[in-house]
């Protein structure tokens, strides 16, 4: 086992589970709906930066997520252990850039799923500025349709008080995860050589964003989130 395999778990279990525990006494419901094998996408609304190491911390299962090219690309030895930290706790890197980039994230997100694995995407984009949840992107849709993998509807709440905007590290508050059952769009599937349609993506997309406004009870706003720096 490499370096950066060893990192999930020591931060899960030895480092920042225990602190987490201690600071937040976070609460999670609904954790039977989360299959305990095979590929899963685990789409939840996006509150705050410490969304992405709330799911990871919380689930059994070791979970992946997209994150930002400039976590992994900085210089000297604090630049190699932020990257190696970033990859430890299942984090791939993705240029914003757009265009063949996001391709590449696509691509690398399937293979997290083609190989039995756990992926975390927030489908709004960006963090929420208000507390509501906006309108999803439809690369949670592409992803499912592309690898046929369920996508298991998630829930966080409180982030958004512990870490507000313009705030680093988290204050103490009390964290939670609902977690909902798993959604199969294999029935939206095109036919081998076709490709998914936008009014296809849309569809089911909007269909994962009920679930996770009926888990959450956020005032839904059906307009994209204005993005920001994560």
């Amino acid at each position: 086992m490499d370096a950066d395999r060893l990192i999930y778990p020591l931060m899960k279990h030895v480092v920042l589970g225990p602190a987490m525990h201690v600071a937040f006494r976070p609460r999670i419901e609904g954790l039977e709906h989360l299959p305990r094998s095979g590929p899963v996408i685990l789409a939840a609304n996006h509150l705050a930066v410490c969304d992405s190491f709330l799911l990871p911390l919380m689930v059994p299962r070791q979970v992946f997520f997209l994150g930002k090219n400039e976590y992994f690309t900085q210089p000297g030895i604090r630049g190699r252990v932020q990257a190696a930290f970033f990859r430890g706790v299942g984090a791939i890197a993705v240029d914003r850039s757009g265009g063949r980039a996001a391709l590449a994230a696509m691509d690398a997100s399937a293979e997290v799923l083609e190989r039995g694995q756990v992926f975390a995407i927030h489908p709004e984009g960006t963090r929420s500025p208000d507390g509501r949840l906006y309108r999803g992107r439809t690369g949670v849709a592409r992803l499912a349709l592309r690898t046929g993998a369920p996508v298991v509807p998630a829930a966080i709440e409180g982030t958004d008080r512990v870490q507000p905007p313009g705030r680093t590290v988290p204050r103490p508050g009390r964290l939670s995860v609902r977690i909902g059952a798993p959604m199969d769009f294999l029935s939206l599937r095109a036919k081998p050589g076709e490709r998914t349609t936008q009014a296809t993506a849309r569809k089911a997309t909007d269909q994962i964003m009920h679930a996770i406004q009926e888990l959450s009870g956020q005032q839904y706003v059906d307009s994209y989130a204005p993005r920001r720096g994560e």
